[in-house]
């Protein structure tokens, strides 16, 4: 499974990233500039995302406007709905607007509030039918 984590919080993306490493590859950038980037690199490469864990907050340009741009660029390659790459949102702000405008609008899978813990981050994952890698 290849994950990208988007955070500008070098504490935070190390966190998640060890969280999220028996999971599979994880890749890691700091801004959603460079998640688009890495998005489109992957998926020109024929080897996309799996699932990418976006942070809100971040300079240049913020999680929801490179939501929006890979989604966007998702529907320009006409990939389908059910082959779309996971996409997390994560922030510390937990507000009514901001689930609305991830989920509805940006079209976001899931939504994570800091601080993640790994009880709460391994749910998640369950659910969306996304196991541990076994390591022989």
């Amino acid at each position: 499974m290849k994950i990208l984590i988007v955070e500008d919080h070098l504490v935070n993306r190390f966190v998640i990233e060890k969280m999220l490493k028996d999971y599979g590859e994880c890749d890691s950038v700091v801004n959603g500039k460079e998640a688009v980037l890495a998005f489109s690199m992957a998926f020109e490469e024929g080897k996309p995302y799996d699932i990418i864990f976006l942070d809100i907050m971040m300079p240049e340009m913020d999680g929801r406007e490179a939501l929006k741009i890979i989604r966007n660029i998702e529907k320009e390659e006409n990939v389908h709905a059910s082959k779309e790459v996971k996409i997390v949102m994560v922030t510390a702000l937990d507000t009514p607007e901001e689930v609305i405008d991830a989920y509805y609008h940006g079209g976001c899978t899931n939504y994570l509030v800091k601080p993640i813990n790994r009880k709460k981050l391994d749910a998640m994952m369950k659910d969306l039918n996304f196991v541990k890698k076994v390591i022989s």
